[in-house]
């Protein structure tokens, strides 16, 4: 499947947003709701993401067609590190273990920035690496 590449970069601004909440509330409800999204665009792609569905309703409409598409399973794979990530957070925070919480939170928090600012997946671009390892490791492959 294709998608429109300016859905996955607002998604990372409001992510950001949400992320940067939950590191100065230490608030767990709030990262397992980010994990939650998380999950949802990565088993779903964007048709099922909570934010897919804001930019489709509200900012779409106000845009001209996307003049490229891209492929929705790196960022599917990108949105399943995420998923990890915010998990592990709010597991941390959760627990009291609060250098973990920071620490994942805020690892999250980078990858969602680099992709709101600049418009670089970090998973996006490990998601050809990992397909060639896998391979590599699958006998018969």
């Amino acid at each position: 499947m294709q998608t429109d590449p300016r859905g996955p970069r607002f998604a990372a601004v409001l992510t950001c947003a949400v992320l940067v909440l939950a590191l100065v509330t230490g608030s767990s409800l709030l990262l397992a709701a980010q994990a939650a999204v998380f999950a949802l665009a990565a088993c779903g792609g964007p048709r099922l993401s909570p934010y897919g569905l804001v930019f489709r309703a509200l900012v779409l409409p106000r845009l001209g067609p996307p003049s490229t598409t891209e492929d929705e399973r790196p960022l599917r794979f990108a949105q399943g590190i995420g998923l990890v990530f915010a998990s592990i957070g709010a597991l941390g925070f959760l627990t009291r273990v609060e250098w973990l919480g920071l620490l994942a939170t805020s690892c999250a928090l980078a990858a969602a920035f680099l992709n709101a600012a600049f418009g670089y997946c970090l998973g996006c671009e490990l998601y050809p690496v990992v397909r060639r390892a896998r391979g590599r490791l699958t006998p018969g492959v």
